[in-house]
């Protein structure tokens, strides 16, 4: 049949669910998904095979914080974890980007470092507005802006105002951080996880979202709410749907995972912001998302140097918040999802289809005919333990250390091509209206 590659598995997960197929790759493309018995080619067995997960929510930092993170090390922990394409977060590089000739520089930065699809989101700031439009024409997927202080000056909050001004400015998905500052409590200097907890209440995002919502009800704007972590916001998204607003949520491995309960005195490595909270707030998301009012799970990869988690004094106030764990995402939620009875077609539904469709990505997340034959196979039964030594991010530094997960990936093909973190860098760095768009 002229087909460059088949990859054939008794668990292949498709659109329509699991079932044993034969993927027949030609160009870089998926050109059709035969009968197990229908063609020849290399046979994974009980692998399954998955679309390769799409990450939307990673802070690469590079240029400016590479010391913090960079794109080598970063597609690398993406390579490894089963994820082939991630689109990164316009802030905690220099410059931001939030201006086309900020998207050039990032674009350079990348060019050449990435064993993984790379592609770009804008950020939308208050003395920036007027360069929406172009930047969103040069090829960014949306826009993210923040409510709130955002940890770095360069990247300033909108308040109610700006917000609406910048959902007006341009057809565009933005990705809102939902918490509001009215809500926010300055952190007292304390190694106690609850005290870091309190100042960050479930009251901040529920108002949050609500302006948010008002704010799309009055422009029509496509929003979509980054890292839900407090449950008791998931009934205004569910009636905003009902209203026909045009709102997606994603929620992060963290949150779905971790609880409050757990966290020691002193261990700054699980903050992040907004907080990971407790066990039944927990439950109410893996309910939220079973349902389908939350639409997907991507990491919020957020690192930063060691140094700045403060893991010597264990002081919640001062430690940078944030995760890293865009080499784990897979593992982590599957881990708890099959505990929990859900299905590997789950995990792609959340983890890739709808993180592409999303971000807009439609040929990316799924295996079908037509679509870029980004695949991976992984074995769903093996365990290991974290060894934070093992990860290829850029600093050792997890919440997950010496934790027991399943799910290991045993190989990556990227357009059709094999890859492995050992060999030269494959990525392409797509745009919104150019390559892999």
């Amino acid at each position: 049949m002229g087909y460059d590659l088949v990859l054939r598995s008794r668990r292949v997960i498709t659109p329509a669910g699991e079932r044993p197929a034969a993927v027949c790759v030609r160009d870089g493309r998926i050109a059709a998904v035969e009968d197990y018995h229908a063609v020849d080619g290399q046979d994974l067995g009980e692998l399954a095979l998955l679309p390769g997960l799409v990450d939307t929510h990673v802070h690469v930092n590079e240029p400016g914080r590479t010391e913090w993170e960079g794109f080598r090390s970063a597609t690398l922990a993406a390579l490894a974890g089963g994820v082939t394409t991630i689109i990164d977060m316009p802030l905690n590089s220099l410059p931001p980007t939030v201006t086309v000739d900020a998207l050039r520089v990032k674009r350079r930065a990348a060019a050449g470092q990435c064993h993984v699809d790379v592609g770009f989101w804008g950020g939308a700031v208050p003395d920036h507005l007027a360069d929406l439009a172009a930047l969103y024409a040069a090829g960014v997927f949306g826009f993210k802006a923040f409510l709130v202080d955002s940890g770095v000056p360069e990247f300033p909050p909108l308040d109610p105002a700006g917000l609406r001004q910048a959902l007006a400015a341009v057809d565009a998905t933005f990705l809102i951080h939902a918490e509001d500052p009215a809500e926010l409590r300055v952190a007292p200097n304390s190694v106690r996880y609850a005290d870091f907890m309190a100042s960050r209440p479930p009251a901040a995002e529920r108002r949050a979202v609500a302006g948010v919502l008002d704010a799309a009800r009055a422009t029509g704007a496509r929003v979509h709410i980054l890292h839900l972590s407090a449950a008791e916001t998931l009934p205004l998204i569910a009636q905003a749907r009902r209203d026909g607003l045009r709102v997606t949520v994603e929620t992060c491995p963290h949150y779905l995972t971790l609880m409050a309960e757990d966290v020691a005195d002193g261990a700054t490595q699980f903050k992040c912001c907004p907080p990971i909270r407790g066990a039944g707030n927990r439950d109410a998301l893996w309910a939220g998302l079973a349902s389908g009012i939350i639409d997907c799970v991507v990491s919020d990869h957020s690192p930063c140097t060691p140094e700045l988690k403060h893991a010597d004094v264990g002081d919640f106030a001062t430690a940078w918040g944030g995760i890293a764990s865009l080499q784990l995402g897979l593992p982590v939620v599957w881990t708890e999802a099959r505990r929990r009875g859900h299905e590997l077609a789950d995990l792609v539904r959340w983890m890739a289809r709808r993180p592409a469709e999303i971000a807009g990505l439609s040929g990316k997340g799924r295996i079908e005919a037509g679509a870029t034959a980004d695949l991976v196979a992984f074995d769903p039964d093996t365990t290991f333990s974290v060894d934070p030594a093992l990860l290829r991010h850029r600093h050792a530094v997890t919440p997950y250390a010496g934790r027991m997960l399943a799910g290991v990936v045993r190989g990556t093909w990227l357009g059709g091509q094999p890859v492995a973190p050992s060999g030269p860098p494959r990525g392409r760095l797509l745009s919104r209206t150019g390559v892999g768009a």
